[in-house]
């Protein structure tokens, strides 16, 4: 406890006040023996007005020799001010380094959101950059692992924009980058020579570099990449804790860096795959016309259950080879199985001529699979000859081929058979028949006829309705045709759920006959 009149001078100073404040004792003034911040406290509580009542306190801080006080005044009857003097040096230092540790928590978990809130992964290397320089570092580089021999950065300056580089460069001229691109540990930054930094390392302008931290950013069992932070010379080096909290955001980053690069990865396999599935863009062959349209069970996928395929013949003249199935089940698993019987039937063009051959191995290779699954099935051969397009059809399983005639009617084909992939012998009868010029055969899957929908929501779309609208489907292209049909399908349906639908139309184009030469050649047709 220190007492203190109203004109500065000390009257009491007991044993613990005076090992703070060693020169005063009564009779000695203040401002000789007190630091400024403690006599300005007393002189503005014992100014004249400065307060109406004798125990009013305002407790001030400040530092005497490196350690910080809090002193708590009380005003006497007499006007005299006792200050009594408390250490607060530990507790203030813990409650900084509570708030340093609530900063860097929210810093962390804001550093998570905003990383795995984008599965890009030269986004997520920006991000990484920008919030390493704005909180860790006065320059940050996100670096990848190098493909082709040259290495992906991301550089940002604190208050700057994320640079990208692809550079050819070593990182092993780095001591450190090269092992933590490995996934090894990081090594300490004071064992890091600050004047080892290639140029490449540090952005034009920036000057000295007074220390650096090199971490590897850790992924899903392989590393991310690396992160390295400079700080300028004139700037406090990396204490021991912040390299802890760089190797803590370090681990987000890179857990977010692979996450990204694994999304990459999958998807790049799955549009490969997707390629392979999905159902191809069909276009006149050999004279014939053909188009197709799939829609899948669910609008956020591309495959699923439903396929068709048009094989062109091998030799000039030849039939085309059509096929049209739909799997049971529906999205990947069915999309899986639809790829393999695909092709199947690809290796089994050579006897496309002998449909119930074909279809009696593809039968086989289904029950000698691991899949449980079946496939009603029609093949298509179609040959122009002519003016004409000659067709053989056999359904296995399948609804039956559609023709609609120059005159308007809707014929079904009667060709019948068992499904594909369930008993151990199928039977299949093919029938043949012919495509006069803008005649066609509509192929297509149960999802059509089967969807639900109408005025009252439960009502299937139905085979007479299908052949009542293809039947207004006189003269149309084949491709006309089959945008009528999907589009009679989604207004039935409305937004209700859906089988997977897939149609294919042949037709046989509109010709005109060119004249005998003469009167002595026949004549010929042309599309």
């Amino acid at each position: 406890m220190l007492v203190v009149d109203t004109q500065g001078v000390v009257v009491r100073c007991n044993d613990a006040a005076g090992l703070i404040l060693a020169a005063a004792v009564p009779g000695s003034s203040l401002v000789d023996v007190a630091p400024a911040w403690l006599c300005a406290a007393h002189t503005g509580l014992v100014s004249p007005g400065a307060h109406a009542a004798a125990d009013v306190e305002e407790t001030v801080r400040g530092t005497i020799d490196g350690r910080r006080f809090e002193a708590h005044p009380t005003v006497r009857g007499d006007g005299s001010v006792a200050w009594w003097l408390v250490d607060d040096t530990d507790h203030q230092l813990a409650r900084e380094a509570l708030l340093i540790e609530r900063e860097r928590t929210a810093f962390l978990a804001k550093a998570s959101n905003v990383l795995l809130s984008s599965l890009n992964l030269q986004r997520c290397m920006d991000v990484t950059a920008q919030m390493a320089a704005e909180s860790l570092a006065d320059v940050a580089l996100a670096i990848a692992p190098s493909r082709s021999s040259r290495l992906p950065v991301v550089t940002c300056l604190r208050g700057g924009a994320p640079v990208r580089a692809d550079m050819s460069v070593n990182p092993d001229d780095v001591p450190g980058l090269g092992e933590a691109l490995r996934g090894f540990p990081p090594v300490p930054s004071r064992w890091i020579d600050p004047a080892a930094a290639p140029a490449w390392v540090v952005p034009e302008g920036f000057g000295p570099v007074g220390s650096i931290v090199i971490t590897p950013l850790p992924g899903h069992g392989v590393p991310a990449g690396a992160l390295v932070l400079l700080r300028k010379a004139e700037t406090a080096s990396f204490s021991s804790e912040e390299e802890v909290f760089a190797r803590l955001f370090a681990a987000r980053a890179g857990a977010a860096m692979s996450a990204a690069r694994l999304y990459a990865e999958q998807t790049a396999i799955t549009d490969v795959l997707m390629r392979e599935l999905m159902p191809p863009a069909l276009h006149r062959i050999s004279g014939v016309d053909f188009a197709g349209g799939y829609r899948p069970s669910a609008d956020h996928e591309r495959i699923g259950g439903d396929f068709y395929d048009v094989h062109p013949a091998s030799v000039e003249g030849g039939a085309s080879l059509v096929s049209i199935g739909d799997v049971c089940g529906k999205g990947l698993e069915a999309a899986v199985l639809t790829g393999k019987i695909r092709n199947t039937l690809h290796a089994l063009l050579p006897m496309a001529d002998d449909h119930s051959r074909m279809l009696g191995l593809l039968n086989t290779a289904l029950l000698n699979s691991h899949h449980a699954r079946f496939v009603t099935l029609v093949l298509a051969s179609a040959r122009r000859r002519g003016n004409q397009v000659d067709l053989a059809l056999t359904s296995a399983g399948h609804p039956s081929p559609l023709i609609i005639r120059a005159d308007g009617t809707v014929e079904e084909v009667d060709t019948r058979g068992t499904l594909i992939g369930a008993l151990p012998a199928i039977t299949a009868s093919t029938i043949t028949d012919s495509l006069a010029p803008g005649e066609s055969c509509v192929l297509y899957t149960d999802g059509i006829t089967e969807a639900k929908g109408g005025p009252m929501g439960d009502d299937l779309f139905g085979d007479e309705r299908l052949k009542r609208a293809l039947a207004g489907c006189v003269g149309m292209p084949a491709e006309g045709i089959v945008e009528h049909v999907q589009m009679l399908a989604a207004q039935w349906l409305g937004n209700r759920r859906h089988d997977d639908m897939a149609v294919v139309v042949i037709s046989a184009p509109r010709t005109h006959h060119l004249s005998a030469v003469n009167g002595h050649t026949r004549g010929r047709f042309t599309a």
